[in-house]
């Protein structure tokens, strides 16, 4: 059965591989949005200095230029982005060197990020393979602590991660994390199920802010897109401390609790 897991798990990986969700041009204007602030951070930002910092680690064949109007939209909403072409991200380690460009280049007299990067305010984030590059880059490597926020998308789940040895430990993570999946069959039954985001919850430690939530209708492929306008509001309140961003996850009436015709399965744990 294992072996079956292993085979099946490969197959629809390299499969998912093959379409490649290469990212549009303004494809926010494409995403069905039906909350007031879900449509505010899937739009485009009016902010145009960036500061705080998002690294992005990549998916099986999808490396960043795929998917480079995702980092020009994070941009439009304050932050400075990077993400690189490792297509065996899974262990973390060149999210964890790309970070380590952009703390150097804040240090550096003639770069354009001198001294223009808030290092206290750095996040991580990850689509499929790449959700579990973002969950080891925040908890394997020295520049680790570094990280603030976490924010994953349709990431393999444990078991068959384990089975393509791309292991990764979510109790150590001990920072705000928000992961979420498609309702889709390739998401729903092989690579995300709910039991996945379910364990991953039960995983971490106590006292750590985590979010999850499944997008109706999205597949894993698309969950680079669909999740966009909340993975921005995520970054804005855990990343920029900012006030309308944090209402979509804490308050009396989270938005994504009520936003009940593109999310389901919904859970808050806020301490």
């Amino acid at each position: 059965m294992r072996d079956f897991l292993i085979i099946a798990g490969l197959f629809i990986l390299a499969k998912v591989s093959e379409k490649a969700p290469a990212v549009a041009d303004s494809y926010y204007l494409k995403v069905k949005t039906v909350m007031p602030l879900e449509s505010k951070y899937t739009n485009v930002g009016e902010c145009l200095m960036t500061y705080p910092v998002v690294v992005m680690a990549n998916g099986t064949g999808v490396p960043y230029r795929k998917y480079e109007e995702i980092f020009e939209h994070l941009a439009s909403w304050g932050f400075v982005v990077i993400g690189n072409d490792d297509m065996e991200s899974w262990n973390g380690y060149s999210s964890s060197k790309s970070l380590e460009v952009l703390l150097n280049l804040n240090e550096t007299e003639n770069s354009v990020f001198y001294k223009k990067l808030d290092i206290n305010n750095i996040g991580i984030a990850g689509h499929s393979q790449g959700g579990v590059a973002a969950i080891n880059a925040a908890t394997e490597y020295e520049n680790s602590d570094s990280f603030s926020s976490i924010y994953t998308a349709s990431c393999t789940h444990l078991l068959l991660a384990e089975s393509l040895k791309w292991t990764y430990d979510v109790s150590k993570i001990n920072i705000p994390y928000f992961m979420v999946a498609g309702t889709g069959k390739v998401d729903s039954e092989t690579i995300t199920p709910l039991s996945s985001l379910e364990e991953n919850m039960d995983l971490l430690n106590a006292g750590v802010l985590a979010v999850y939530a499944r997008r109706k209708g999205a597949d894993h492929g698309e969950m680079l897109t669909k999740a966009d306008g909340y993975m921005t509001a995520w970054f804005r309140y855990t990343l920029m401390n900012d006030n309308e961003a944090k209402k979509v996850f804490l308050g009396d009436t989270p938005e994504l609790e009520n936003n009940s015709e593109n999310w389901t399965d919904v859970k808050i744990n806020a301490y």
